[in-house]
């Protein structure tokens, strides 16, 4: 059964240097959910299967996903263009199931136990969106391209230092994800204690 349901929990998506700048923002952290149904583990997690968040061609259990937008400030400084102000505006949302009614004992205790440990996968993949966007804060507040006072050029800088840094954060929740539902995983040992009621 459990290789009936891909579990691809991921962290998808995209968008001064100073101590004191890079605290001035917090990210917004989200919970939604979706309603699922069962009176026992294999009944929850067959109703996960067929109304989890979809990716691609599989459903997942889980979903951390987010929204990146961004106030910059470009100054031009003699022939150079500063990157003066790099400010994110950071929403987290996380996709979690939910029963859509009380669960009757032992089920509710089983699935207390798998629901805080899937609760705490995602935090994982929460806290890798932070810190990538926390590094491109870093990467570019004071960038300074040389023989742009348009402030052209350093638009393109800026774009590869994103793009590397989310492209090195996806590699990171990939690799997590793969640990995690491996054969033994943390997440292949919750799902087996929730099917078979452990």
């Amino acid at each position: 059964m459990i290789r009936h349901i891909p579990v691809a929990l991921l962290a998808l998506c995209l968008g001064a240097s100073p101590a004191a700048a890079q605290s001035a923002w917090k990210p917004v952290q989200k919970v939604v959910t979706y309603a699922i149904t069962g009176s026992s583990g294999p009944e929850l997690y067959a109703s996960i299967g067929e109304n989890g968040p979809k990716l691609g061609p599989t459903r997942a259990i889980a979903h951390t996903n987010f929204t990146l937008t961004w106030t910059r400030k470009y100054v031009p400084q003699g022939n150079a263009c500063v990157l003066t102000v790099a400010r994110p505006k950071l929403t987290i949302t996380t996709t979690l199931p939910k029963p859509a009614k009380p669960l009757p004992e032992p089920a509710r205790a089983h699935w207390q136990r798998f629901i805080d440990g899937i609760t705490a996968h995602e935090a994982v993949h929460g806290a890798y969106i932070i810190d990538m966007v926390k590094k491109i804060e870093a990467a570019t507040t004071g960038l300074t391209v040389e023989g742009d006072p348009g402030c052209k050029k350093i638009r393109d800088e800026v774009i590869v230092h994103v793009g590397s840094l989310f492209q090195a954060q996806r590699q990171q929740g990939r690799d997590f994800d793969r640990v995690e539902m491996s054969d033994g995983g943390n997440v292949h040992r919750l799902i087996l204690a929730l099917v078979n009621g452990d």
